[in-house]
């Protein structure tokens, strides 16, 4: 942290988070979280995936024999491995695997399309990616080995994750979801992979300067960026994490967590994976949220800790056959990926006796910069107080040199050990202002120490979570030949917090009405993933501007 300039720390004067702010944190390489754990307790349960259970024991030696394959595909420092997958086994074994490899783990997001796929993959130089035999992301991935510099595929078997009798019936009624895997010099089985001794060669990780994961974004403009963050950021921040939750290495407390949330994203990257290992807690994954397995998990399991987004809690709260008491053995349950609604909270307190906390993060900080008390002061409609050795600046926003007194509304900055080292491949020149990450958020933080986000200066829009840019879906827009201009802008959804709408202003002679609706949304869905194309299409005779001649969102958001 920069002293550059000064600061008040408000928190400081009554911070509840059960450990002290200044609380120092050792940065050490993200597996061995793993290896520490699984050497304490190697018979506990780690993993279960759908009614298959691995413990810590069992998959660190096949991180062990994953780590000597990768090696023997030439993965070490500087090598970008990506991880095209859903929850499961193999990502998790893949994911410590690279790291224990010294390689860099790259993010890519299954519900991805191939041209989405193609632009990162070239972007962040990966040259192997790790999938599943899934007939829709096989066929998506080779598609974008055909036109990128991917090297080899690895991929994994769904059906061997999974417990013997579910695998014969995937076999048997499932198979049109299968892919064909042909096995060439190209291609490696997951199982070939781990094929060997399980004694990897010693790699020297200094966690501090090795990037650990390549995680992407995207920025004001809208364009992918990939956020370079090292083992000590990730290291760091799931210890940040740990340390704000008074049970969390408290043996006597069961530690089951619900990893509904996808890994490939930031947030449970660090508080469901990083967070649990650390702990040795153990994670009941599924391959994706789906309602009735969430709530079936969270009984069955009897979990105790659930990280969502704010989708998924109205998804349980709304379910026809939901009871109160299919909550009651969850403790905590955190709320981070996009703002909870006031109304949603307070329902959630009707309905548990669980703490829902909402948090504040965002793939630059490693996932967690914030989240209010889980014992002490729960400030509605706040995203808390800073996590242990993390700052929250209040800037102007037009010039963020400027600190603002509290109170007072600007833009959020940020300062801590988990924040990103710079965008990588871009010019990071107005990335941070004085050591603060500028975040782009409108918020003000109260007297005591609590920050309230009030605005966006960025235009996302946040969909169950997901971001949604766009500048991305005008472009697309643009492209269709009746379409002369275009914008778009979020709008509330109950369930997903918002939904993306467009606003067209359609060429002379073109027609207005259904039909041309629904050409434009399949014009966009064609090359893009399924939650982001706009449901919602309005056209318009003409669309507010700037005095510039700059289209304007905010007049269509305001009325």
């Amino acid at each position: 942290m920069t002293e550059a300039i000064a600061w008040e720390r408000p928190w400081l004067k009554d911070y509840s988070h059960g450990c002290a702010w200044d609380t120092r944190f050792e940065p050490m390489p993200v597996h061995y979280f793993l290896e520490r754990t699984a050497s304490e307790r190697p018979n506990a349960v780690y993993l279960d995936f759908l009614g298959r259970s691995y413990t810590y024991g069992e998959v660190m030696d096949l991180v062990r024999c994953a780590t000597k394959g990768f090696q023997k595909l030439g993965v070490k420092k500087g090598v970008k491995v990506g991880l095209f997958l859903p929850n499961c086994p193999q990502y998790v074994i893949a994911y410590y695997a690279i790291l224990k490899a010294g390689g860099t783990v790259v993010n890519f997001s299954p519900l991805y399309t191939a041209d989405e796929l193609a632009a990162q993959v070239e972007d962040s130089e990966t040259d192997i990616m790790v999938c599943l035999d899934v007939a829709s992301l096989y066929t998506t991935i080779c598609e974008v080995m055909e036109r990128t510099r991917l090297k080899c595929l690895v991929v994994g078997s769904l059906a061997r994750a999974l417990p013997p009798v579910k695998s014969v019936l995937y076999r048997l009624f499932r198979r049109r979801e299968q892919a064909e895997v042909t096995i060439d010099e190209t291609h490696l089985s997951f199982e070939a992979l781990m094929n060997n001794d399980g004694r990897p060669a010693p790699v020297q990780i200094d966690p501090v300067k090795d990037l650990a994961v390549l995680q992407y974004t995207g920025g004001t403009t809208g364009l992918p960026k990939g956020a370079m963050l090292t083992h000590a950021n990730l290291s760091i921040n799931a210890q940040q994490v740990a340390a704000v939750d008074p049970e969390a290495y408290d043996d006597a407390v069961p530690k089951r967590i619900l990893g509904a949330l996808p890994f490939f994203h930031v947030f449970a990257n660090t508080v469901v994976l990083n967070m649990t290992t650390l702990v040795g807690g153990m994670i009941v994954m599924l391959p994706k949220f789906e309602l009735g397995q969430a709530i079936k998990a969270v009984r069955q399991h009897k979990l105790t800790v659930m990280p969502g987004v704010p989708t998924m809690y109205t998804a349980m709260l709304n379910h026809e056959s939901f009871q109160a008491n299919d909550l009651a053995s969850l403790r905590l349950c955190i709320s981070g990926g996009a703002p909870l609604p006031v109304e949603l909270k307070e329902r959630f307190g009707n309905a548990s006796e669980a703490v829902l906390a909402e948090g504040y993060g965002l793939t630059e900080s490693s996932g967690v910069v914030s989240v209010n008390p889980f014992r002490g002061v729960n400030k509605t409609g706040s995203i808390g107080l800073p996590l242990p050795g993390t700052d929250i600046v209040i800037v102007d926003k037009d010039d963020p040199t400027k600190v603002l007194p509290v109170g007072e509304a600007g833009e959020l900055t940020l300062s801590g050990p988990q924040m990103m080292q710079g965008y990588w491949r871009r010019d990071n020149s107005d990335v941070f202002v004085n050591g603060l990450l500028r975040t782009g958020d409108i918020a003000y933080m109260d007297k005591d120490g609590y920050t309230f986000i009030i605005d966006r200066m960025k235009d996302m829009v946040v969909v169950g979570g997901f971001k949604v840019y766009p500048r991305t879906l005008e472009e697309l827009l643009y492209q269709h030949p009746a379409v002369l201009e275009a914008t778009v802008i979020g709008i509330p959804d109950d369930y997903l917090g918002q939904r993306p709408k467009a606003f067209v202003v359609l060429r002379p002679g073109q027609e207005k009405g259904e039909d041309m609706i629904k050409a434009l949304q399949e014009h966009v869905k064609n090359t893009i993933a399924p939650y982001k194309y706009p449901r919602m299409i309005e056209f318009r005779d003409s669309l507010p501007r700037t005095e510039t001649g700059k289209l304007q969102r905010s007049k269509l958001r305001d009325a």
